[in-house]
């Protein structure tokens, strides 16, 4: 099995300091992961995982940007309007951290 989409979106907020805290998409991704791992300690033959996009994408139902998806924030609000940079958001910290410890640190 290939778990080929897991993610959701949220209006996450850049901050000042150009920082995107948030702790409920780690929470969210933890727990799935969690699960998977499960899984396939109990026999499921699982070969591969994939995460939402890992930039923030236009909704593809709303054409929005204000739904953010990612790991990373990209600069741009619902207008087009932005510089377009990249910010690490705190769960694109984490989620390198759990890829660096091949889930150990779950």
């Amino acid at each position: 099995m290939m778990i080929g989409e897991n993610g959701f979106g949220f209006n996450d907020v850049l901050t000042d300091d150009k920082k995107v805290h948030d702790d409920y998409r780690i929470s969210y991704t933890a727990d799935h992961l969690k699960a998977l791992r499960d899984a396939i300690d109990d026999g499921a033959d699982i070969f591969a995982y994939c995460s939402w996009g890992p930039f923030d994408i236009i909704s593809a139902g709303t054409a929005e940007m204000s739904k953010r998806y990612g790991f990373v924030y990209v600069d741009y609000n619902d207008f087009g309007e932005g510089d377009g940079k990249l910010y690490q958001k705190d769960s694109g910290t984490w989620y390198k951290g759990v890829i660096d410890a091949r889930g150990a640190n779950l």
